[in-house]
């Protein structure tokens, strides 16, 4: 190839142009020029506006996981929060519940007690409040237990009430505790009196929790309906206490007494506190006992009384000799 046909000139790789710290003075006296131009012209501001309008779906779009990541974080925490306030509000419902039922409780026995003890200053003979402390493991009668023994006067054949009526007699007696039989026990009489006609009779106990009057006529005078209290002569039961209404009266042709059958008017299930009456028999005996000391006494005293002039009149004869 001819010389003269070479192309001498040097690859662009090694041409020569502005050096680097030139290009660098260009650019930055162009920013300056453009910020100082821009914040006095507002020359840049439409592309801006055009240009933030162009990425504002694309910025919507990019923060949509975002958002929805935040959302979901809230409601995770709402629901979070919700929950434990959800379990303490039912934890305080819980207690109030059971605040409320003890009070309940509390007030339901008060007035039972109340009761007792307006029933034990209107009643004539002594009375002594005991507890019920739980019903005797026998399938084969009806008695319960009473904290209240020998050792607190409770005697054997005592009457027991509550404030609806009679619950029993006492039948067993320890020193620290007492069982009495209820008028459902199949064993257990007791003594009745028709509040409406006055008519006596005897009530027996009978099978699942009822009583039956025995041996009354088929043409007597009961219904159902009528109140049937304590006789009082069988010297164990003060006159006058409630002890079953009549529940139905049966009159058959081919028997001459009539099946009359009785709902105590003291339900022994839910009797908690009761009231140990003293029998009347033994109120008698201690008012003969107690009229016999007094006698004893007045008699010791005029005794003495007529012993006390005889001496005086010894007295004198004595230091004349």
């Amino acid at each position: 190839m001819p010389l003269g046909t070479l192309d001498r000139n040097p690859p662009p790789l090694f041409r020569e142009g502005p050096s680097a710290l030139t290009k660098l003075a260009f650019c930055a006296a162009l920013a300056v020029f453009l910020m100082v131009a821009d914040s006095r012209f507002q020359l840049t501001a439409p592309a801006r506006a055009g240009l933030a309008l162009a990425l504002h779906p694309l910025q919507r779009a990019l923060l949509a996981p975002v958002d929805a990541w935040e959302q979901a974080g809230d409601y995770a925490r709402g629901m979070e929060k919700a929950t434990e306030a959800e379990n303490q509000a039912r934890q305080q419902l819980a207690s109030q519940a059971v605040i409320l039922s003890r009070a309940a409780q509390l007030q339901a026995e008060n007035t039972r007690l109340r009761a007792l003890l307006d029933l034990r200053d209107a009643l004539p003979v002594k009375g002594l409040a005991a507890e019920v402390l739980y019903e005797a493991p026998d399938p084969f009668s009806r008695r319960i237990v009473i904290d209240r023994g020998s050792h607190r006067g409770v005697r054997l054949g005592a009457p027991v009430v509550n404030d609806a009526g009679v619950l029993g007699q006492v039948t067993r007696v320890y020193p620290l505790s007492a069982e009495v039989t209820l008028l459902t026990d199949r064993e257990a009489t007791i003594p009745v009196l028709n509040t409406r006609t006055q008519q006596r009779g005897v009530a027996y106990g009978g099978e699942r929790g009822v009583m039956e009057l025995r041996f009354i006529a088929a043409n007597a005078d009961i219904k159902a309906g009528d109140a049937l209290a304590t006789s009082g002569l069988d010297g164990l039961y003060p006159p006058g206490l409630p002890v079953a209404k009549v529940a139905e009266v049966e009159r058959r042709g081919d028997t001459s007494f009539a099946r009359v059958g009785l709902a105590p008017v003291a339900q022994p299930d839910s009797a908690r506190h009761v009231l140990v009456l003293e029998p009347l028999q033994g109120q008698e005996d201690a008012r003969i006992e107690a009229a016999q000391e007094a006698a004893s006494a007045a008699s010791a005293a005029a005794a003495d009384a007529g012993a006390k002039p005889r001496r005086a009149a010894s007295a004198p004869k004595g230091a004349h000799r």
